[in-house]
């Protein structure tokens, strides 16, 4: 007879302690402020960038990651048919590796430059990023800051192009293609194109570095992580 209400107490207490399980990170994350969730989303990034550079800033970071290896530009792939077809193909196989090996030593001498835009990052935005997709800080981080990264990384994918041999492969085979008989005229801005590239690769690495902060505590390294995003 008594059985039914001890059962009904236990699942009650059942019941409020599940629920206050589920609004304690709720209350948690109410009580940062938006300077702290900014310094939490901040050291998101500069986690995120350190481990993209070591990811991407390495031999084969580029040339060996499907997702993120620098092609031929679209402009060159009529050289490379033609080369290809007249046991030439290796010179553009050459140019292709140089361009990703231009990328790889290029993202390594940014990375102050990612530190400072990252820094750039204001209050006003702070909660909604916190509270958005998982790589809506990295998104805000693109949208505000991809330009001027770009312009400041443009010289030192330009000198990096030089320093691999890169120019010296390009001309090498368009002087090869160009010798073939009424072949069309084909160029390319290598530095343009390695840099979209680089920074594309860059953001793309640094959305997954950011959904995992957001996901797996193990990846939450420091202790401003922990509290901000274990607040979640």
């Amino acid at each position: 007879m008594c059985a039914a209400p001890l059962v009904n107490r236990i699942a009650r207490r059942v019941v409020i302690a599940a629920a206050a399980a589920l609004l304690l990170p709720a209350a948690h994350a109410a009580s940062l402020g938006d300077g702290e969730i900014a310094s939490g989303l901040k050291e998101a990034l500069r986690v995120g960038s350190d481990r993209v550079v070591g990811t991407l800033g390495r031999p084969d970071g580029f040339n060996k990651a499907p997702d993120v290896h620098i092609p031929l530009p679209p402009s060159l792939q009529t050289a490379r048919k033609v080369l290809d077809a007249v046991g030439a193909g290796a010179m553009a196989d050459d140019l292709e590796l140089r361009l990703n090996r231009a990328a790889e030593q290029a993202v390594p001498k940014a990375k102050g430059l990612f530190a400072d835009a990252i820094q750039q990052m204001t209050l006003d935005d702070a909660r909604a990023i916190y509270n958005g997709p998982k790589d809506s800080a990295t998104q805000y981080f693109r949208g505000k800051m991809s330009a001027p990264l770009a312009a400041d990384m443009r010289p030192i994918v330009d000198g990096e192009l030089a320093k691999v041999g890169a120019i010296q492969s390009y001309d090498q085979m368009l002087g090869q293609y160009r010798s073939m008989p009424f072949v069309p005229d084909v160029k390319a801005n290598l530095t343009d194109y390695v840099l979209g590239k680089a920074v594309d690769g860059v953001f793309l690495y640094l959305g997954r570095e950011e959904a995992a902060i957001r996901d797996n505590p193990a990846a939450r390294t420091t202790t401003i992580l922990k509290r901000v995003f274990g607040a979640r």
